[in-house]
């Protein structure tokens, strides 16, 4: 298994999903070896996750071993920056010695940072390629063409692969549309949840005090949860926001995470005159991160492009109505959410306004929305995915 995060040392969802498939995938009896470009300090309790920085080859005795005093460096001259391009060829070359020593059945790589890997343990194996797309540079770049470089590398990699995997049939006709890839080829399995992740705590031990002191003076508090990209549509949210402030003063709008856009929406929202109704919270994980969802009464993602979105997933945890973007992946298979275009603002901020009045239509949504949520488990992902393994494994590739 080749991917780029895994929690606790993650910067959005991809680490997350790669973390509870793997740990779904080892419950039906998949031996992993995760590699993966840094070390940390990763749950190892049913896989193997192998840092690259924290290990080299002895051609002495042919094994792959921890490193003491060797260290490679991942950042340019100036300590600042992560040089992506010494970081791709570090984590290639020791996906190389790992399959030219290691017997492997199936080789399965996570979105665009691992494909050149896998292409090359491919070429040395002839093992069963099974990519993993989770975006495709189109979302990442909000829609738009995106750079040539990683779309070269999606395109060649999707070709060669035996089996893609897209995270949502909005994924798999991105897919099949920007790269010419086979229909048949591509196999849809959605992301999902684990329940025993997402537990309920005290509200009266809320990080977010001043939330809660807010909600007690009648304030109504609508978050959003994830990084701070183009492709979020977090813009138009503020927009909407405007809307709803207009009618209805005493609504908060919490965002919880950062990214490039960050400087650019909290500018934004002091340009709309709406600051003071707006707050950014950071980057948030463990308790501040759960509170964040417990402290709301809506949750919003008005994604331009989003392959699926575990976020809204997460907020029906804890019981909080939902709206989401027809373009997102989750709007699949969650019934319980209201769904709005991304681009359309009045009908945004009117679905905004509606749940904020009424906790009644707010009492329906969320109750609807965790009955579907307790339904889901990534094991039914684990055995879609443990499905396609199987129809290659003992096949001559």
């Amino acid at each position: 298994m080749l991917g780029w995060e895994l929690p606790p040392h993650n910067s959005g969802g991809l680490g997350v999903a790669c973390y509870k498939l793997c740990k779904a995938l080892s419950n039906v009896g998949a031996d992993i070896e995760f590699i993966i470009p840094y070390d940390g300090d990763y749950d190892q309790s049913f896989m193997s996750v192998l840092p690259v920085n924290k290990i080299h080859y002895d051609k002495v005795i042919e094994k792959f071993l921890p490193y003491d005093n060797l260290k490679y460096e991942y950042t340019n001259s100036d300590k600042r920056h992560v040089n992506i391009g010494q970081v791709l060829d570090k984590y290639e070359e020791v996906v190389v010695k790992l399959v030219e020593v290691n017997e492997y059945d199936v080789i399965h790589a996570h979105d665009w940072l691992t494909f050149r890997a896998a292409l090359k343990a491919k070429e040395i194996t002839g093992k069963p390629l099974i990519l993993h797309v989770h975006s495709i540079e189109k979302d990442r770049s909000g829609g738009g063409y995106g750079n040539p470089f990683m779309r070269e590398i999606e395109e060649t990699a999707m070709l060669i692969a035996d089996k893609v995997i897209a995270v949502s049939n909005r994924t798999k006709e991105d897919i099949v549309r920007e790269y010419g890839i086979p229909t048949d080829k591509v196999e849809v399995v959605y992301n999902s949840i684990s329940q025993e992740d997402l537990y309920i705590e005290n509200i009266d031990e809320n990080a977010y005090k001043y939330l809660i002191k807010l909600k007690q003076h009648g304030y109504k508090i609508v978050a959003n949860v994830g990084r701070m990209t183009i492709q979020k549509g977090l813009p138009n949210l503020l927009f909407a926001a405007k809307n709803v402030i207009k009618y209805e003063p005493k609504t908060i709008f919490v965002f919880v995470g950062d990214g490039e856009m960050q400087n650019e929406l909290i500018e934004l929202s002091a340009e709309l005159g709406i600051s003071k109704n707006v707050l950014f919270a950071g980057f948030q994980r463990g308790k501040r991160w759960r509170d964040a969802y417990q402290a709301s009464d809506l949750f919003v993602m008005p994604s331009v492009s989003e392959p699926f979105g575990l976020t809204p997933l997460e907020a029906a945890c804890y019981h909080v109505p939902t709206i989401i973007s027809k373009q997102s992946g989750v709007s699949e298979i969650f019934k319980n959410s209201l769904k709005v275009d991304y681009w359309d603002i009045r009908k945004l901020s009117d679905y905004i306004t509606a749940i904020v009045r009424n906790d009644s239509l707010s009492e329906e949504l969320s109750n609807s929305a965790y009955q579907e949520y307790v339904k889901l488990s990534w094991n039914h992902s684990a055995k879609d995915v443990l499905k396609i393994y199987n129809g290659y494994v003992g096949q001559k590739v």
